[in-house]
């Protein structure tokens, strides 16, 4: 529940949805900016793979605290702060020259930035926000929001990029994350602590140290965390590699926007049916499906020739579970927790997620650099969505035991 007056729920879904079109945009033009920074300034691929590579574990890193600071202190002050950060990384890169500063300012600042303007604090907020009933949904609604960031951007990022140069678009991008801080007011507010006439039976506050041992003290829980992380591992892989993957194979680089841009469009029907699906069937059986289909998917990608014929069809499977896991992985812990620290608890398994994203992009680069070729990674991606389908399936859908306070 919200400290805060009522506001109605159109408004604080239209808004949540434009921060995470706003924050998640940049972010996915990254593999654009690859070809011309590392021609511009003599770096390898590894070189930048590593800043996106740091910039993923620090977002991940970050995550929990901007969570569990969202959760006591409120939803805009740290989408605030979270966007200001963003943007100066943003406007730094522009100006960076040197490998190390690099991974400073595409690294570590944006990945602080990116933690603390990430729509899964929209997603935290949504869930106190809007009726438990139609929480899964708004969770498809805000996801499908980023994905359509990723649309818009893919191929806007990269004309901008081809029109004014990478430094200037980096400036672009960086503006339009002022817009942040007015939209976040209708997300003001903070989970209250549980209790009095409207707590659950059996329900009752916790300290953060309680919330995370129960957390960690579930085994639940901590298959929910090791499947995530292999989501991680193949969204980062694909936005980072795919572009120069697929010029490697002779295509146009337009293709890598095209692709992108696609998976995007996709992953808005994705997230929206994966929200719906997730209301209506156990979630641990849609997190399943989606890994095991995401498995068949690279594999097939992998295995048959490039063409443009190949890359419109993965794009198109790839958006349909890109991010269509997050639903019912922020459902899932809400069932098992409630929403009293989910922007903690959401931000843990979202630490994994980024673990995995840190390996895809550096073992991207690593194996490129040693091999010349993205094999051994896309075999790598295979295993582990058979892994993470797997690890789903024992998990249990009901609310943790806890005693009555006395």
């Amino acid at each position: 529940m919200s400290d805060k007056p009522q506001i109605p729920i159109p408004v604080v879904l239209v808004c949540g949805c434009l921060i995470a079109i706003l924050t998640f945009g940049p972010r996915s033009t990254m593999g654009f900016l690859l070809t011309p920074m590392t021609t511009a300034n003599g770096w390898s691929r590894e070189i930048f793979g590593l800043a996106i590579a740091i910039q993923n574990l620090v977002w991940g890193l970050g995550q929990p605290f901007t969570g569990l600071i969202a959760d006591r202190f409120g939803t805009w002050k740290t989408l605030t702060c979270g966007a200001a950060l963003y943007a100066l990384s943003l406007a730094l890169m522009a100006a960076t020259t040197s490998a190390s500063t690099l991974q400073l300012t595409a690294g570590v600042l944006m990945g602080l930035g990116i933690a603390g303007s990430a729509f899964f604090l929209v997603l935290a907020a949504f869930a106190r926000l809007v009726p438990e009933s139609f929480r899964t949904t708004a969770y498809g609604l805000g996801t499908a929001a980023g994905s359509m960031g990723q649309l818009l951007f893919a191929p806007l990022g990269l004309a901008t990029i081809d029109h004014f140069g990478y430094a200037n678009a980096l400036l672009i991008f960086a503006s339009l994350l002022a817009l942040v801080p007015l939209l976040a007011i209708p997300l003001k507010g903070k989970p209250r602590p549980a209790g009095g006439a409207k707590a659950l039976a059996g329900d009752q506050d916790q300290t953060v140290r309680q919330a995370l041992t129960e957390a960690f003290g579930h085994r639940s829980y901590l298959l929910l965390v090791a499947g995530f992380f292999v989501c991680g591992f193949h969204v980062a892989f694909v936005t980072t590699h795919l572009p120069p993957y697929l010029m490697d194979k002779g295509l146009d680089p337009h293709w890598g926007a095209w692709a992108l841009g696609l998976i995007g469009a996709f992953n808005i029907a994705g997230s929206l049916l994966s929200g719906q699906a997730s209301a209506r069937f156990p979630k641990r059986y849609v997190l399943s499906v989606i890994y095991f289909s995401r498995a068949v998917s690279y594999g097939l990608f992998w295995l048959l020739p490039v063409s443009p014929t190949t890359v419109i069809l993965f794009a198109a499977f790839a958006g349909l579970t890109w991010l269509s896991t997050v639903p019912p992985t922020n459902g899932l812990v809400g069932v098992m927790f409630g929403t009293r620290y989910l922007g903690m608890l959401t931000g843990i398994a979202f630490f994994s997620h980024q673990v995995g994203a840190f390996l895809g992009v550096w073992l991207g680069g690593k194996f490129y650099a040693a091999t010349g070729t993205y094999d051994g990674v896309w075999a790598i991606g295979v295993l582990l969505g058979v892994f993470a389908g797997v690890v789903n399936l024992p998990i249990t859908e009901t609310r943790v035991s806890r005693p009555l306070p006395a």
